[in-house]
């Protein structure tokens, strides 16, 4: 029955495999304590945290955090890399290391849900970093901006130049072509008509008969002396 320095020992590597973007197995046979701090310190501005495991410890970890399939790199003495960062960051820290340190050699790795073999683990150090990949996508974004922003000045320049070129084609009287006249009125219309008198109301018709009936009745009567 484990004791519970071990218990505890196998919760604290199965709380940092959680915590983990991914891990690298090494073996660091060879190495010297001086060594082992520089990897560390190393592997720290890469992102990661390097530390001596038991082979056993970790296995039982790595089955109670579903990665059985690191047992078959769990042989000689083993170092792991728990990378928290960018994990192309740490694989280049270690790859970096093996070069100064031969003894150094990377087994493999568990990112992403599978197991990673020492190729697949080495290849992680030739892809670019995630902060270059980023500026890159900046990049591109920038460019797209910037193409869509041309595009969209060259709509317009094009669009006016379209309605300049409409506009030339009319022909020159749709532009001053004078607004019609109204129809003049009907009272202008009987003007030009020849006036004629109004005729003239019953009662001063009668009056003018009775004028004219005295003048008449006058005329007819003898002046006086003459019978």
């Amino acid at each position: 029955m484990p004791n519970a320095g071990k218990i505890e020992r196998v919760a604290e590597l199965k709380e940092r495999l959680g915590a983990s973007e991914a891990i690298l197995l090494t073996e660091y046979r060879g190495l010297t304590v001086s060594e082992l701090s520089e990897l560390r310190r190393s592997l720290a501005e890469g992102g990661a945290s390097f530390a001596v495991v038991k082979n056993t410890l970790m296995l039982r970890a790595a089955q109670e955090s579903s990665m059985d399939d690191l047992e078959a790199l769990l042989e000689g003495p083993t170092a792991v890399a728990f990378v928290e960062g960018d994990a192309v960051a740490a694989a280049k820290k270690v790859v970096d290391a093996i070069k100064r340190f031969p003894a150094l050699v990377l087994k493999g790795g568990f990112m992403d849900g599978r197991m990673l073999s020492a190729t697949d683990a080495r290849a992680l150090a030739d892809l670019e970093s995630r902060e270059a990949m980023l500026s890159k996508i900046a990049g591109l974004m920038k460019g797209e901006m910037s193409r869509a922003a041309g595009m969209f000045q060259s709509a317009q320049s094009r669009f006016v130049s379209l309605m300049e070129a409409l506009k030339e084609k009319l022909p020159p009287e749709a532009a001053s072509e004078p607004v019609a006249e109204a129809p003049a009125a009907p009272a202008a219309e009987t003007a030009s008509e020849p006036a004629t008198e109004p005729e003239a109301p019953p009662a001063e018709a009668a009056a003018a008969t009775d004028v004219t009936d005295d003048q008449s009745t006058d005329a007819a009567a003898p002046a006086e002396g003459e019978e």
